[in-house]
């Protein structure tokens, strides 16, 4: 798992990470967690800012860094602009999440880098994308969630909007950015040409607004705050136990039929208020107290037993602690302990999805130190001599 050699699917490709926090890096991530060599390029002397992220000690850096190679290179000077041309011209792909018109005002805009690179791909993360009039807006990914409709949508009907605790817009945007970097690498292999993608923030959250915009153009309908439900969608919710909370999703109406049976009290099943989809649906929150009220006889591990022995799906709701003894995540190497010169116990998500020829792996966390990889890349890749490197490094190149 440990190996710095990569084995995965992207073994081979290399892309320039540009950009910083989320929702580029991220997508660097999946590709570096697939084998790719991520060459990241961080301004000297601060570097991402990610590196002091994180509640308490700050660790989200070990995770959206991890599998990548780090240089410092000051883009604001031509000589740095310059170094980034000549790794372009050596790489598949090239990632950036600055605010539309900085690459161009440096001379690194997509017409130039194709022009240096007919087969680089360059993949551009954004806030609203790369046109229109609000392009050269700053966006962050919250601002993304707002205005992509998701942000409406989540939390309780009484409290005003709510976030869902991750940075999901930048990260759905890296997704994106990383599938559309997959399909542009399968063009290029029929034609020999690369493209850009343009992934915007507030778009990757609206690709997953499923029918909200059709319901109101043809039914003038406005999807509002539901809490732990689903409209409609019945029995499928927060229920309680004696010693905690699971969730249970026995809307199919033959789930429902083997979880009246788990109750039992079969003949609910074929009750006019719950024999269906629909009646189930518009009798919904009588259903819930109902299941509430039987849930609430039996401790989590004795009702989550009996739940599944009737094929009802049902799960507790984790924490960390909680998936770190479950035994499908061990099962599976869900979570992986990452050796860290600095911490111990580093454990951190494995990499997704899972290829049964080419798995993801993660070789070595977060690097530590700024500037890890200068003589390596610099050096090696684009032959820098020592006194060259020692040169820029004095006057705040690299």
């Amino acid at each position: 798992m440990m190996s710095s050699d990569a084995h995965g699917a992207l073994r081979g490709l290399r892309l320039i990470e540009m950009g910083q926090l989320i929702a580029g890096p991220f997508c660097g991530q999946l590709m570096a967690d697939h084998g790719a060599e991520v060459i990241k390029i961080e301004p000297p002397g601060t570097g991402d800012p990610m590196r002091g992220w994180g509640q308490g000690i700050p660790l989200w850096w070990s995770v959206v860094a991890r599998n990548k190679k780090c240089i410092t290179v000051n883009l604001r000077e031509a000589e740095g602009q310059d170094i980034v041309r000549r790794l372009a011209e050596k790489s598949d792909f090239l990632l950036e999440n600055f605010r539309p018109g900085t690459m161009e005002k440096w001379s690194l805009g997509w017409e130039s880098l194709h022009e240096l690179n007919r087969r680089l791909i360059m993949i551009r993360v954004s806030g609203f994308g790369q046109t229109g009039p609000y392009a050269k807006r700053a966006g962050y990914g919250s601002i993304g969630e707002a205005m992509g409709g998701m942000r409406y949508l989540a939390g309780d009907p009484s409290t005003p909007p709510s976030r869902v605790g991750l940075s999901i817009g930048d990260s759905l945007a890296a997704t994106y950015a990383c599938l559309g970097a997959m399909m542009a690498l399968h063009h290029r292999e029929r034609t020999g040409e690369g493209q850009m993608v343009d992934a915007a923030i507030y778009e990757a959250v609206l690709a997953m607004m499923e029918s909200t915009v059709a319901e109101f153009t043809v039914g003038g309908i406005i999807r509002e705050r539901t809490g732990s439900i689903l409209p409609g969608i019945a029995p499928s919710n927060i229920y309680p136990a004696k010693d905690g909370e699971i969730l249970i999703g026995a809307n199919q109406d033959s789930v429902w039929a083997r979880m009246s049976q788990a109750m039992g009290k079969p003949e609910l099943a074929a009750d006019d208020r719950f024999r269906d989809h629909v009646s189930r649906g518009r009798n919904q929150a009588e259903l819930d107290d109902m299941i509430s009220a039987w849930t609430a006889t039996f401790d989590t591990e004795n009702l989550l037993g009996l739940l599944e022995r009737a094929g009802v799906p049902a799960g507790r709701i984790y924490k960390a602690p909680d998936m770190l003894q479950d035994p499908q995540f061990l099962a599976r190497d869900a979570l992986q302990t990452v050796p860290h010169p600095e911490h111990e116990n580093l454990v951190m998500q494995a990499p997704a999805p899972r290829l049964s020829a080419t798995p993801g792996s993660i070789r070595w966390p977060g690097p530590p130190e700024l500037g890890q990889h200068n003589e390596e890349i610099l050096g090696e890749l684009l032959g820098m001599d020592s006194a060259a490197r020692a040169d820029l490094s004095d006057r705040g190149i690299i």
